[in-house]
């Protein structure tokens, strides 16, 4: 076993790219592998860590941070007595804890958003369907500045002005030689829905056709005419990782919360629901001349 955890160890500390969301993911499916391969059950691993079966599951989800002690504690229960070995995962522990960049904006991010931004920085690949919006990747200030007020007209100028950076520090995960591929397919209607007015949608439709230049860029649009689609259920994303030991995430937000489903047989689903909309959806070739048409309209 200290072979199986000395060989795979070395590849998750260089694998792990987008902060600690992404160090957790990996530490958490490690431990579950060795959880797995010593036969310990999950009631056992919680007892060894003071802990419950709903804590263990949280850690080797990696929803939440790891306690040097209970990392440690929990390899000497697997098995994993090398100290080469436990230095490696004791320091994905580590760093694991650190916060990400998106940890400043706390103030306007929920926690149950805060986890999707680690999981968005970390995607190599993120597919995404939208029905009412521009998706928020795609988004110019002036146009996510629209959206933060209409969902809140109380809100503050400070406040309206920190939900706007964070959208656009997001965007900056597709940029740069470690850009991520971005696949989003939108409804018709969100691009004829004129949010903030027709100033802002004629500037945001100029960006999409700008954007969508980018070679990690796909967009693609669902016309009105083509009725019913596979997405009668509504928006989501799917977010896949370069490294083999992570499963695709869907993530499906809600009013005040959200769902991150991550087994097998949901994010298939959802990956069959997508390929059905990329083919029931005009071809990516032809998403430009649909946008400068639209842009004619708006005159």
């Amino acid at each position: 076993m200290n072979a199986q955890a000395g060989s795979t160890a070395p590849a998750l500390a260089g694998t792990a790219r987008g902060g600690p969301t992404a160090l957790r993911l990996l530490l958490g499916a490690q431990l579950r592998r060795l959880r797995r391969e010593s036969g310990i059950t999950p009631e056992k691993a919680a007892r060894a860590i003071r802990g419950s079966h709903a804590k263990i599951s949280r850690l080797e989800l990696g929803r939440v941070g790891f306690k040097e002690r209970d990392v440690a504690d929990l390899l000497t229960l697997y098995g994993i007595t090398d100290a080469d070995d436990r230095a490696v995962l004791l320091d994905l522990a580590r760093q694991a804890n650190i916060p990400g960049w998106w940890h400043k904006y706390s103030d306007v991010l929920p926690g149950w958003f805060e986890f999707y931004v680690g999981l968005e920085e970390a995607a190599s690949v993120i597919r995404c369907y939208e029905l009412q919006f521009v998706p928020t990747l795609l988004q110019t200030p002036e146009y996510a500045r629209a959206l933060v007020l209409r969902s809140n007209t109380g809100r503050s100028a400070d406040d309206a002005d920190r939900r706007v950076d964070l959208r656009m520090r997001r965007q900056e995960r597709l940029a740069g030689p470690e850009a991520a591929t971005l696949w989003a397919v939108m409804d018709e209607g969100a691009l004829r829905r004129p949010i903030g007015g027709r100033k802002v949608m004629r500037a945001q439709l100029e960006h999409l056709i700008e954007v969508t230049r980018q070679p990690n860029i796909t967009l693609q649009i669902v016309p009105f005419d083509h009725g019913g689609h596979a997405a009668c259920g509504g928006p989501f994303t799917i977010l896949r990782f370069d490294a083999p030991e992570l499963p695709d995430v869907v993530y499906l937000e809600q009013l005040t919360s959200a769902l991150y489903l991550d087994k097998s047989e949901d994010t298939e689903a959802y990956t069959q629901v997508m390929n059905a909309l990329c083919v029931d959806a005009r071809p990516a070739t032809q998403t430009s001349a649909f946008l400068e048409e639209l842009l004619a309209d708006h005159g």
